[in-house]
């Protein structure tokens, strides 16, 4: 038992700040850890940082939808796969600031927009800008999340008042060929360099439940946790598995491992807002709570993301009331 305890403790939690680098075997320890263990330390850490009983609201409004060129396997709006999911134009400004008050009135804080591109280009660039200014000028943080980016896009939405750039990773190194074959993982991470040197704020995370082994979840975190600096916000999505997509009848990732990626995520990433994504809906009311107990304190808020559902606002709101957590 001593042997076991000195293996699965690579890290004490008042060194986990300071450390400048994570490797993946460290963060398979974690994973390893006794449930109940691991939820302690996730906990402490979180204290550590945040309020335990504050959940900051986002909103995420599908801005221009499906047709995109990608083959990313898990994504209802790849052009190639049949998910009855319909191309359509970017919205025009006065939808969008309709959606960003409704999203406010009940209570959302930030913003953000996802358009189904490969990469934009740079009319449709400017076009997001303007929508990104409009949404400012309401008070809201505003994020975008628009493919990948070229040299001068990220400065552009920059100056247009963006707070942050959405750009997942999806999965680790070694499993991003087999779920995407349409771009490389290395073009994920110019575009975050590209957001970082344009000095907007980071939101990168990833999809758990791709037929993924423990040991790829931890290299996934690794990927976020090492990055200089690691990402502002943690979005870890739970596959939702759309009928049409080649992921559609995967094996589903148990719940608990679920829970086991956030706390890890909480654990390695101690300063970020760790978000309850995409399949927050299956996971139901007490799966949630034990992830707000693992450190997540962040949620996608509203009936949809981009094309999938998500709780609704009224469901949301009792669950939080019930567990007496407070909003931001």
């Amino acid at each position: 038992m001593q042997e076991t305890a000195v293996r699965v403790h690579p890290r004490k939690p008042a060194a986990l700040a300071a450390a400048s680098r994570w490797t993946v075997a460290e963060i398979e320890a974690l994973f390893d850890l006794p449930f109940t263990e691991l939820m302690h330390r996730a906990q402490t850490v979180h204290r550590e940082h945040f309020d335990p009983t504050e959940v900051q609201l986002s909103t995420l409004l599908s801005i221009k939808t499906g047709g995109c060129p990608e083959d990313c396997s898990y994504c209802p709006q790849a052009a190639r796969y049949d998910t009855g999911v319909e191309a359509s134009k970017v919205m025009d400004c006065d939808a969008v600031l309709d959606a960003a008050r409704r999203a406010q009135a009940a209570g959302a804080t930030r913003f953000c927009m996802g358009a189904a591109w490969r990469s934009p280009k740079d009319r449709d660039i400017e076009k997001v800008a303007e929508l990104v200014s409009a949404v400012k000028s309401l008070g809201l943080e505003t994020c975008a999340t628009l493919g990948m980016l070229e040299d001068g896009h990220a400065e552009t939405l920059q100056q247009a008042g963006l707070d942050y750039y959405n750009h997942n990773i999806d999965t680790a190194p070694d499993k991003y060929g087999d779920i995407i074959s349409t771009r490389q993982f290395q073009d994920r991470l110019d575009t975050l360099q590209r957001v970082r040197g344009a000095g907007v704020k980071v939101c990168c995370g990833g999809i758990v439940g791709m037929g993924e082994t423990r040991t790829q979840r931890a290299a996934l975190v690794a990927e976020l946790a090492n990055m200089d600096p690691y990402p502002e916000s943690v979005p870890i999505n739970n596959l939702v598995q759309v009928p049409g997509t080649p992921l559609h009848g995967s094996e589903k990732l148990d719940p608990l491992e679920f829970v086991r990626t956030i706390a890890v995520a909480r654990i390695t990433m101690p300063k970020s807002r760790v978000r309850l994504s995409a399949g927050r809906q299956q996971l139901g009311e007490a799966v949630q709570t034990l992830c707000f107990l693992a450190g997540a304190n962040s949620i996608f808020y509203g009936d949809k993301l981009l094309t999938t559902g998500n709780p609704d606002v009224q469901a949301d709101q009792e669950l939080l009331a019930k567990l007496g957590m407070t909003t931001s």
